[in-house]
């Protein structure tokens, strides 16, 4: 009988019985049979331990020594080799092979393309040799690579180079020392011919840093992006943070085979491609952005995450929560943070809301776990920084610099946890987290119901706020949090009240404590307009009872941007509500003239952000309409959605026209204030397309045809898709022509398709699974195509009739043995069956239990599979 898979527990952590200090590795590589020998430098910590347990999987051992003695005192179990009969320090020496090519799970050492490469976060070291694969073992790594030199011209590991040579058979070596102790997981190797990027940064020490960007052959006219975002990254990391770059060389590698995004590997960054590669004719605006955001995130983490690292895997959001926080206030720092803050709270809201209400629910730091690789989610990354942001908001910018610099003089060079990182900043800033620390431990979105009276007489304004999380699948019982919530106050002339009580000013971040609480404001002359969760100074959810006149109101005079976009978000979602249920009682759909009104107001506007404009003017995704509902409707949604995009586009057509062209320019530049222009121009240019149709042919095909720039050329072909014009078709032709061997932006196209409206979208989804540009065995196709189609077009993956889960588990059946990991990113839509109705939940329930009985069920799928059915 197959044993099912274990859960491990937060509360079950021991420290190490072992460690290693230091370890040299020998690779003598070949893609078919690699050889890896790992000499350890090992110490016994706890007196009492017997055996030594090191993980491992898919390894062929050739050989173990003790203190260069045969050592026949091992027994190999399951995933494991148990070590006898030891010394208190010993030098243990293993040999063993493994086999690249045949790691389709990407995990471990393996081939992407011509290269090798290796990804070892979060257990994927145990695919190279036997070792304690947990990240508080922190030793030294010294790495000696042997390989063929016409093949693999380029040896890359972590730290240093130190030595190197050729050998009279045609191979050649290198040799790489890293003088910082690490985790196992931040290990990298990568050997390949590959084009070169250099540069170098000096810090503000004045130490000279090399900087190298490897790019596969050809792509080098693509990576001068990438390598100025690294040295905006390292320059704002010393001026912000203070944090200064400690190796002698940083690296990146873009391979093309990648499961995540990038990885922070110690000097030795290896990145997918698509955070890497980018030029005008073939990254959007958006890929840009996207680039600059990762490589400071990947490079923030040589201090949030290499220097102090995590004592176990449930703290991953000590370094990721963080992280995502730095990343956050780079791009913030570099763009437009209004926009930046919009784009933020968007993922919180139409996903991560999602995650909290599915059967995954989970803590910012998990209580259990039987697949690490499941923790990698929006709750970890996104909710986790926000968490953080919480925390600066609460200790203001110079108490959190000092709880951050106490954490490093604390905890460099080791394995920390969430609770370290709290008491750093608590001890810096004397302000008590005791309550706060709730928020680590505590899943599901809070709601915040907001009510308010005014008393003239007495010129006195009261806020009511309750607070209630409501149960998740992990835990029934909720606590009270500490919720920041920022206000601000306005009369009818859009002048600021100040806020006060008993004759003493009150700060505009109100502390939401208890249950139920009432927050009294003196001198208050109006009965004023209020600005609630300015900024999303919390991750919940707010219900307040606003007019329409309210909402009008902050969208014109709301100092703060992120309120202004809050309040059109707002807006919108009344009549999305109101038509959503007139839809299902087949009533006819509408939109109030002095809501259209409003959103011309925010069109004509002169001397804003275009960037904020578009974001104000764009209507919200399905997803993010999705969680305004208990039950979901994803066709009615869908319905509706395009129905509003119609009447806006009918009632401000000569609008849209004219910011369209006057926004228009012929060359292309990576700067911001060009990307605004870009933004606003593309949304008009959307729902222009869903005006009258001779209009949106010509317009559309104009833009695609004269496009010097993919933001515009695919703006166009997105426009196309989803208002269903009949020049679609063409551009997808044309563009399919044109790129179809770039994977990368074909990427874009699969999910343009992927995600259309077009009633036969399933159908071409299948086709294109035999199209010349696509394979299963790259993770970028399948989140392109398959991804985008189960997460990103819901009402055709929750057809009625359960075709696109039935879709779904065929591919999952390949995918569960192919590459487990990316398997499980895909089925998340489908386990969150409990938001939809009884006959969807049944289909769903169903597709689920067929995956359940696949033999050799992954550990990835299982964990997600039995929780839903569990739920």
């Amino acid at each position: 009988m197959t044993q099912l898979p274990q859960a491990k527990n937060r509360h079950d952590y021991r420290a190490p019985d072992y460690t290693i200090t230091d370890i040299d590795l020998t690779f003598i590589l070949d893609a078919s049979t690699t050889q890896v020998t790992a000499i350890s430098q090992i110490k016994r910590l706890n007196p009492a331990a017997g055996e030594l347990r090191l993980d491992g999987e898919n390894l062929t051992l050739i050989s173990l020594t003790i203190d260069d003695t045969p050592w026949p005192h091992y027994r190999q179990e399951a995933d494991a080799l148990y070590i006898s009969q030891l010394p208190a320090a010993f030098t243990l020496k293993i040999v063993n092979d493994i086999h690249p090519d045949q790691n389709t799970a990407l995990d471990g050492l393996y081939k992407s393309g011509d290269a090798l490469c290796t990804q070892c976060e979060a257990e994927g070291f145990r695919n190279i040799t036997w070792y304690p694969d947990r990240p508080d073992v922190l030793a030294r790594f010294t790495t000696t690579i042997i390989a063929e030199q016409t093949r693999y011209p380029y040896l890359l590991s972590n730290g240093n180079r130190v030595d190197g040579g050729q050998m009279e058979d045609g191979r050649h070596w290198m040799k790489w020392q890293d003088p910082f102790p690490k985790p196992c997981y931040l290990f990298a190797l990568v050997a390949g011919d590959f084009d070169v990027l250099r540069d170098s940064f000096r810090t503000r020490s004045g130490r000279d840093v090399a900087l190298e960007i490897f790019v596969d052959r050809g792509n080098l006219d693509r990576a001068d992006w990438a390598m100025t975002s690294l040295k905006n990254s390292m320059k704002w990391d010393e001026e912000r943070f203070g944090l200064e770059y400690d190796l002698d060389i940083f690296m990146i590698v873009a391979v093309d085979f990648f499961n995540m995004g990038a990885m922070e590997n110690k000097g030795l960054n290896v990145f997918n491609a698509k955070y890497v590669l980018a030029k005008a004719e073939t990254a959007t605006d958006k890929d840009y952005l996207g680039i600059e955001a990762v490589i400071g995130h990947e490079y923030f983490h040589n201090w949030t995450g290499n220097r102090v690292t995590c004592r176990d895997w449930f703290q991953l959001s000590l370094k990721e929560g963080l992280t995502v926080f730095r990343d956050q206030e780079f791009s913030s720092d570099l763009g437009s943070r209004a926009v930046n803050r919009i784009d933020n709270v968007r993922i919180m809201r139409g996903a991560q809301f999602a995650e909290d209400a599915s059967p995954m629910a989970h803590p910012i730091r998990p209580e259990q776990v039987i697949e690490m690789n499941n923790f990698y989610t929006l709750t970890v990354y996104e909710k986790g920084s926000e968490v953080i942001r919480m925390l600066h908001t609460l200790l203001g910018e110079e108490n959190f610099q000092k709880g951050i610099q106490l954490y490093f003089e604390r905890h460099d060079g080791s394995a920390a946890t969430c609770d370290d990182f709290v008491q750093a900043l608590e001890d810096a800033s004397n302000v008590d987290l005791s309550q706060f620390r709730r928020w680590y431990s505590q899943s599901g979105t809070p709601v915040l119901t907001v009510r308010d009276d005014y008393n003239p007489e007495l010129e006195q304004y009261t806020l009511h706020v309750t607070q209630m999380t409501p149960p998740t699948a992990d835990q029934k019982e909720k606590q009270p949090l500490h919720i920041p919530l920022d206000i601000e106050l306005y009369d009818a002339e859009g002048r600021v009240i100040p806020l006060q009580h008993n004759g003493h000013p009150v700060h505009h971040v109100l502390n939401v404590t208890e249950e139920f609480q009432s927050f009294v404001f003196d001198k208050v002359y109006f009965q004023p307009i209020p600005s609630l969760l300015r900024e999303f100074s919390a991750p919940v959810k707010l219900e307040y009872n606003w007019s329409d006149a309210q909402l009008t109101f902050l969208m014109r005079h709301a100092r703060n941007d992120f309120a202004r976009w809050d309040a059109a978000q707002s807006l919108l979602a009344i009549y999305i509500r109101l038509n959503v249920a007139r839809y299902q009682q087949g009533q006819p759909l509408s939109l109030p003239l002095h809501v259209a009104d409003a959103f011309r107001g925010v069109l004509l506007e002169e001397n804003s952000d275009p960037a904020l404009m578009a974001l104000i003017l764009s209507l919200p995704g399905e997803n993010e309409i999705a969680e305004l509902f208990e039950i979901i409707d994803p066709q009615a949604i869908a319905d509706v959605r395009a129905a509003l995009m119609r009447l806006l586009a009918t009632e401000l057509a000569d609008e849209w026209l004219a910011i369209y062209h006057a926004h228009h320019s012929l060359d292309y530049r990576v700067e911001h204030a060009d990307m605004s222009k870009r933004a606003l121009k593309n949304v008009c240019l959307s729902y222009l397309a869903f005006g009258d149709v001779a209009l949106a042919e010509k317009v559309v095909t104009a833009q695609f045809e004269q496009a010097n720039n993919m933001t515009d050329s695919l703006a166009a072909m997105s426009a196309a898709v989803s208002a269903g014009l009949p020049c679609r078709d063409a551009l997808l032709e044309a563009f399919d022509n044109r790129w179809h061997k770039d994977g990368l932006v074909m990427d874009k196209w699969f999910a343009l398709q992927a995600t259309s409206p077009a009633p036969d979208v399933l159908s071409q989804v299948k086709a294109l699974l035999g199209h010349r540009s696509f394979t299963l065995s790259n993770p970028n196709r399948i989140r392109s195509l398959i991804g985008a189609f189960a997460s990103g077009n819901p009402a055709a993956f929750h057809a009625a009739d359960g075709s696109g889960y039935q879709f779904l588990v065929e591919i999952l059946t390949d995918l569960n043995t192919r590459n487990p990991q990316v398997a499980s990113r895909m089925i998340e839509p489908l386990i969150r069956l409990k938001r939809y109705d009884a006959s969807r939940q049944t289909l769903m329930r169903n597709a689920l239990e067929q995956l359940k009985g696949l033999d050799k069920l992954s550990g990835d799928l299982f964990e997600k599979i039995t929780k839903a059915l569990n739920a």
